[in-house]
């Protein structure tokens, strides 16, 4: 099993996502998105998997200092090119085994399932 994990590492849900990884003794391999940015066809098909709107952090500082006009009519589309350039935007950490996106956030519960 090939476990990827995307996010950025100076966030608090990626460090507890990263420790349970660890704790749990499962490899995996960590991708920075500040260092190498969001690939869009790995958005596309997490998108596709998961739900655009799982993805999308709206929550977050990123999302309320875009402005009015970039917030207004959020589609699938506008929401993927929206997180490709602003990496923020994802929800992390974005969970890929064996190639395919399983789980946008962090869950101990879930991951456990998932990974068992």
């Amino acid at each position: 099993m090939t476990i990827d994990l995307y996010g950025i590492p100076n966030c608090d849900t990626m460090r507890k996502a990263r420790k349970w990884l660890s704790e749990a003794g499962i490899d995996y391999t960590f991708h920075d998105y500040k260092k190498e940015g969001a690939d869009l066809s790995l958005l596309r098909k997490a998108a596709d998997a998961l739900g655009w709107e799982a993805l999308l952090n709206r929550r977050g500082t990123t999302w309320r200092r875009l402005d009015a006009a970039e917030r207004e009519g959020v589609d699938e589309a506008k929401a993927l090119r929206l997180m490709a350039a602003n990496p923020s935007l994802i929800k992390r950490p974005l969970l890929v085994v064996d190639g395919k996106a399983v789980a946008a956030g962090f869950d101990a519960e879930r991951y456990r399932a998932l990974l068992a």
